[in-house]
């Protein structure tokens, strides 16, 4: 698309009014795009349009059409973070990834569906309501980049931005049937500082290639960061997660993970099950995240605490119960984790494991409540196969891998060294052109 308007042969105009038909026609059945941005997006497509006409450079994203998510601020349009306190919200700036983007000539068409200042992997809220799986309305899309992920999955957007703490790139991603990096922290430069060491913004697309292209303008990279993707893989070592500490992992998602080991194996890997040390990943996580939220959210719990869902106070309730030594504790055990996942790093290139420890479930579920038996008590229990790799400080991707006998999609978590985004999104593209995961979303292309 980029290339047939680069070349003329395709307007963005036309680009952008294909896009806004397709939101017309799918998104009442999935209510993934929650502000529309219409006349600013046609606004803006005519003015890069003349700008094209008149010869100014291009910049590497001009005109594709995008959708931002309501956690970043766009100047002039509604940005809620799905909060009943701020549903009428109008920022006057952008964020910085959303100037970044417009710099780059993308064209926002609008914003998409998140939980509650973004904390859970369901996506639902009190101002819009819940976005539905587009493999089966009845499910869940996950979250909290949910939105993103339906409007890509239904052709909405071709790339659409997220972010990630604990797996709000990846699971939806996984749900969705869509790709989903977790890059390493700092590459997407985020001002202010986030709330957690942990948390990122990334790409969203669906394909590897595409969340390249995307991620080559998004990225603040070094000299020499982007590379061709396709690259030979024999000989490269990749480790193949065995039980992750004993957490438990839904059988179907376990067989459909572990018939992805013959992709690998076919491209040349030298494939052995081996998986890094996770010992205190979980309290780690959960000190840093616990404590981060309660100081972001600290004002708008004092003003505000009947505006804010239960989820959200149980956990600020959590990290206001954190001392200074609790916290200076997790930070020096999160140090700790980083050097770990380097040192097991240094054997193998890559690291495999599953992305969600669940398939989707009902999306008028908060969360799932047991695993294979294994009672949940809190509703982020069931994603610690997410939040282990965040918290061991390596870029990581989702990518579409299989299908249940149900028609649920499956993603593959692929886990990068240190800083090498690259080297992992060309093992996601190795991977993708190898496995088949072709079907059809009931929602976009009707009953096939």
């Amino acid at each position: 698309m980029a290339k047939l308007i680069r070349e003329g042969e395709l307007s963005v105009r036309e680009a952008v009014e294909a896009h806004l038909a397709q939101i017309e026609s799918v998104n009442s059945r999935v209510n993934a795009i929650v502000t529309l941005a219409a006349e600013q997006a046609l606004q803006s497509a005519f003015e890069a349009d003349e700008a094209h006409v008149a010869g100014r450079p291009p910049g590497p994203l001009h005109g594709l059409p995008t959708a931002h998510k309501d956690l970043q601020l766009t100047r002039g349009i509604r940005t809620t973070f799905g909060s009943r306190i701020f549903k009428d919200f109008i920022p006057d700036r952008d964020s910085p990834l959303v100037e970044r983007m417009k710099s780059a000539g993308a064209i926002m068409l609008g914003k998409t569906n998140t939980p509650e200042f973004g904390a859970g992997s369901q996506t639902y809220n009190d101002v819009f309501g819940a976005t539905l799986n587009p493999w089966d309305t009845a499910k869940t899309c996950g979250g909290s980049s949910g939105g993103a992920a339906v409007a890509l999955a239904c052709h909405m957007v071709p790339i659409a931005d997220g972010t990630d703490l604990g797996g709000s790139l990846r699971n939806p991603a996984s749900f969705c049937n869509i790709v989903g990096l977790r890059p390493s922290a700092g590459r997407v430069p985020m001002v202010p500082a986030p709330g957690s060491p942990m948390s990122v913004e990334g790409p969203m697309a669906r394909s590897a290639a595409d969340l390249a292209f995307y991620f080559s303008a998004m990225a603040d990279p070094e000299p020499g960061f982007a590379k061709p993707l396709k690259r030979d893989f024999n000989g490269v070592r990749v480790a193949w997660w065995k039980d992750l500490g004993g957490i438990p992992i839904d059988s179907r998602v376990r067989d459909i993970t572990n018939a992805q080991r013959r992709v690998f194996e076919s491209l040349g890997c030298i494939v052995e099950e081996a998986e890094p040390d996770f010992t205190g990943a979980d309290e780690t996580f959960r000190t840093l995240r616990f404590r981060s939220t309660a100081v972001r959210m600290a004002d708008h719990f004092r003003q505000h605490p009947h505006l804010i869902k239960d989820t959200l106070l149980w956990e600020i309730g959590q990290g206001n119960r954190l001392s200074a030594r609790d916290v200076e504790a997790a930070e020096t055990k999160c140090a700790e984790l980083n050097q770990r996942m380097r040192r097991f790093m240094e054997r193998y290139e890559f690291f495999v494991l599953p992305v969600s420890q669940v398939l989707p479930f009902d999306v008028t579920q908060p969360w799932p409540e047991e695993i294979e038996g294994t009672r949940m008590n809190t509703y982020i229990d069931w994603m610690k196969s997410c939040y282990y790799i965040s918290v061991m400080g390596t870029p990581s991707i989702s990518v579409p891998c299989g299908f249940t006998t149900e028609g649920l999609p499956v993603g593959i978590q692929i886990v990068g060294r240190h800083r090498d985004d690259w080297g992992l999104l060309q093992a996601a593209h190795a991977f993708e052109t190898n496995v088949t995961t072709k079907r059809f979303t009931i929602v976009s292309f009707g009953n096939h």
